[in-house]
Order: C-alpha cells, then sequence, then structure tokens
C-alpha cells in the first residue's frame, strides 16, 4: 500500500515540483490548496486536491480532524506554505510562523504526526555571511537573520524544533529557479533585452538550486533513515558571480551582446524604498522593499552542503547552465520569452 503524503503550498511555483516528484516515487499525494489557488500546474488525475484553510485554526483542525478520520494521518509532510513578498513584518509572521505553528498544534492535537515532517525554509535566516573572506555558512552556524523575511522563517524553524519528539527536517534552499518562477525570469527577460542589471561593485556570490533537483532532494531525505531532527542547506555545491550568471543565460538565448548596468547600493536603497510605499499605498507587497534591498545586498550567498551529501547523497543533476537552458525552453514555449 502506498504512502501518503501532504504537500502544502502545492499550488505554487515550487508546490507544483514537488507533487509531481511525488507522484512520480509512487506516493499517494495529497496536494493541499486554498479555495482560490491557481489549478494550473495541478492537472494530474492522480492528485489527490485537499482545501485546507491556514488563516483559520478551528476550520483548519476540523478538515484534518475529518482527513484523519476518513483516511488516517499522512505518513509524511511537506510544509512548503509561506510567503516571500509582504507588505509588513506582521503578514511574514503570520504566514510563515503562526500557520506553521497552528498546524503543527493541530497535528499533535489529533494524532496526526506523520513518520517525517520537513519544513521549507530559507538560507536568509542566516543574515549576513563572510563578505571578506567568502566562507561559506556551515550547519552549525548560529542564525542572525537580518530581514522580516528570515526573522519570520526561522520563528517557524524554532517552532517545529520546540516540539518534543518532533520528527522535523528543515531546508534551508538557496535561490530557487525553473520553469513557471517569475523573478528568476525577469532577470532572464531583461538581458534579452540586452541589459544586466546588478546592485553594489563588490563581489557577490549566488548560489542556486534547480527546481527539480530541490522536489528530488525532499522525498530523498523524506526516505533517508539518517535525515531527522537535521537542518540542511541546499543548492548547487559550487557560487556564479553575476558576470557568470549574465554570460549563461546570454549563451543560452543566444544573445551576444548584454550591458552590464550595475547600480550602488545608495541608489538601490531609494529605489527600493520608494517601491515598498507605493506597495503600502496600494495595500499589495512590492517585489523591491528595504526587505529585498538587505538581500539584494547581500554579497555572499555560498553554503556547506556536505551534510545532505551525508545523509541522502545529495548531488544535484543540474548546473546551473543545465538548468537555465531546460527554464528558458519552458518559458519560450510558455509564451514568456
Amino acid at each position: 500500500m502506498a504512502k501518503k503524503i501532504l504537500i502544502t503550498g502545492a499550488g505554487g511555483f515550487v508546490g507544483g515540483f514537488i507533487v509531481e516528484e511525488a507522484l512520480k516515487r509512487g506516493y499517494e499525494t495529497w496536494a493541499a490548496v486554498r479555495a482560490t489557488t491557481s489549478l494550473e500546474y495541478l492537472t494530474d488525475e492522480r492528485i489527490n486536491i485537499i482545501e485546507l484553510d491556514f488563516s483559520d485554526k478551528s476550520v483548519l483542525k476540523e478538515q484534518i480532524s475529518l482527513f484523519i478520520a476518513e483516511n488516517g494521518k499522512w505518513d509524511f509532510i511537506i510544509h512548503n506554505l509561506g510567503a516571500t513578498k509582504c507588505a509588513n513584518f506582521r503578514d511574514f509572521n503570520r504566514i510563515n510562523y503562526e500557520y506553521l505553528k497552528d498546524f503543527t498544534t493541530i497535528l499533535c492535537e489529533t494524532d496526526g504526526i506523520p513518520e517525517k515532517f520537513l519544513l521549507m525554509s530559507s538560507l536568509s535566516v542566516m543574515g549576513l555571511g563572510d563578505e571578506a573572506g567568502y566562507t561559506p555558512f556551515k550547519p552549525t552556524d548560529i542564525p542572525m537573520p537580518n530581514t522580516s523575511y528570515g526573522v519570520s522563517k526561522l520563528k517557524g524553524e524554532q517552532a517545529v524544533k520546540a516540539i518534543p519528539d518532533f520528527p522535523y527536517i528543515i531546508f534551508r534552499a538557496t535561490g530557487v529557479y525553473g520553469p513557471h518562477e517569475k523573478d528568476y525570469y525577469l532577470m532572464i527577460k531583461s538581458i534579452a533585452q540586452g541589459f544586466d542589471f546588478s546592485v553594489g561593485f563588490k563581489k557577490q556570490m549566488l548560489t542556486f538550486i534547480y527546481v527539480k533537483d530541490l522536489a528530488c532532494a525532499m522525498i530523498d531525505a523524506l526516505e533517508a533513515p539518517d535525515a531527522i531532527k537535521k537542518t540542511y542547506f541546499i543548492a548547487e555545491k559550487r557560487g556564479y558571480t553575476q558576470k557568470e550568471f549574465r554570460e549563461i543565460v546570454a549563451r543560452t538565448i543566444g544573445k551576444k551582446h548584454v550591458i552590464p548596468v550595475c547600480a550602488p547600493l545608495w541608489l538601490t536603497r531609494i529605489v527600493c524604498w520608494i517601491s515598498e510605499q507605493i506597495g503600502v499605498l496600494r495595500m499589495k507587497p512590492s517585489t523591491l522593499n528595504s526587505d529585498k534591498f538587505k538581500i539584494i545586498k547581500q554579497r555572499n550567498w555560498l553554503c556547506d552542503v556536505s551534510n545532505g551529501e551525508k545523509d541522502f547523497n545529495f548531488a544535484p543533476k543540474y548546473d546551473l547552465e543545465t538548468g537555465i537552458k531546460e527554464a528558458v525552453e519552458w518559458y519560450r514555449q510558455a509564451g514568456w520569452l
């Protein structure tokens, strides 16, 4: 009998690929969505769609209790639900921390604790790294987030760790890219138009993980006996400069001449602040804001992935060039490029 797996945030960019990987592995796959979630990338007839209302704890408890009574508990849960863009810290805290805390509390109260619970966190929980010698972050380093987003994700990590005997796994993923993704797409589109915009004049080391590699690593970790009550950085093993990223994209799309445009940090700070104020007035989160400024100004995103290599044979199949080629092909087929 196939094991049951629940994936929250299944309607998002990463969530759809996790669902796809779970189906490939033969799991009875449950995709948690909201009533308003687009099911554009959840069309496989083998997917079991379940609506879960994380905004109302009493409703959520009723929904989970009913599911467990009728089907038994899930064997594995991947909590991929989260917000990367919010107008204020209160929204980050509500979605990335309070929803998670309510969810795990309900699982404990309904005897629904799975064999393993994988939390999708972020490398942003670490805050600033070594921007002189560019030493990679290590899993044993103490997180010191410097953004509202990072603080909310760290609070989520601490919440699952605080539950006695809770079988958590924490993934701190770096920049995730691939088909359906929109932020890196905008960078690719800009390069296709002949311009590559960057921030700050000091060398910046970027790290990436292709979305299919991330989804594969999640299932690998759930299935590995040694991967439990541990935290992992998830990234391609090497880093890239902005110039290397630009050259890979330009080569992939066949763009011979790209003009690099580097904005000073002081100007970027002003632009992010103005964009944030516009977002506040419109009551919508803006792509550029004060929180985002701290992220894009950071120079060192290198991280040590060795414990994942040891515990579940973490070895991304896609380097940046291979991943960009596949993503660009999808963007073209979808009419985005």
